[in-house]
């Protein structure tokens, strides 16, 4: 499995369903693959919740998007690595290069994360996915994590929308499974209690699917041009 977070809850799957053990890395083509793993002698909180801790020749930190200072211990930022195993630029876009690699070297990913008080690393989402909605900082993954847990459910993506007023507001996008009927009340409702009332999606769309690349990512920027004209905003 490849090319997008790996969450708890299918880790947990593919151990239940399958009786083996899931190892996690994380790594870009900028970084030659991996450059955070998960040991397989890992706690199991670690192994399944975190991409594990930096690999020996790696450095790794978390970086504040505006001063480019470290956060705290689990505070979010951006993940920014180090190391002989990152690229020396883009050929032929020194525009581009400068953009994501610093004069220490040091390689801006895009990916916003935290890091525990033992370095293991967790990720959250693009930082280009996150959310701003008056003032606060909404990671996606964690209201798409409680919307997939419902029952009617078969795939929920979130993403930001335009607001007058907030800036941003939450919106999902719903797949639900076959002969399912929940409405946005119900998945609404379904999330009180277990994440914070301002990160309660305000708007959804309900599609049978979602744009997608050539190897199944989620087209965001193309599903928020939809979301904005299905919506009216």
């Amino acid at each position: 499995m490849g090319g997008n977070i790996c969450t708890t809850d299918v880790r947990k799957v593919v151990e239940e369903k399958l009786n083996a053990k899931v190892t996690v890395g994380y790594g870009s083509t900028e970084t030659t693959t991996a450059a955070c793993l998960v040991a397989m002698t890992d706690p199991d909180e670690k192994r399944l919740n975190t991409v594990g801790r930096p690999l020996p020749f790696v450095e790794a930190k978390i970086a504040d998007v505006v001063t480019g200072q470290e956060t705290l211990i689990n505070e979010p930022g951006e993940v920014w690595i180090r190391g002989h195993n990152v690229f020396l630029g883009y050929y032929g876009e020194e525009a581009k290069t400068r953009e994501v690699l610093t004069r220490a070297r040091w390689y801006k990913t895009g990916d916003v994360g935290t890091m525990d008080e033992d370095g293991y690393v967790t990720i959250m989402g693009r930082l280009k996915d996150m959310v701003i909605r008056g003032g606060e900082n909404i990671y996606p993954i964690e209201i798409e994590g409680v919307l997939n847990t419902h029952p009617d459910v078969q795939e929920a993506l979130v993403l930001g929308v335009p607001d007058k007023r907030m800036g941003e507001e939450v919106c999902a996008w719903i797949v639900l499974k076959d002969g399912s009927h929940a409405n946005d009340k119900d998945l609404q409702e379904y999330c009180k209690g277990k994440i914070s009332h301002f990160k309660i999606p305000k708007y959804f769309v309900f599609q049978a699917d979602y744009p997608k690349t050539a190897i199944g990512k989620a087209q965001k920027h193309q599903m928020r041009e939809l979301a904005v004209k299905k919506l009216g905003l």
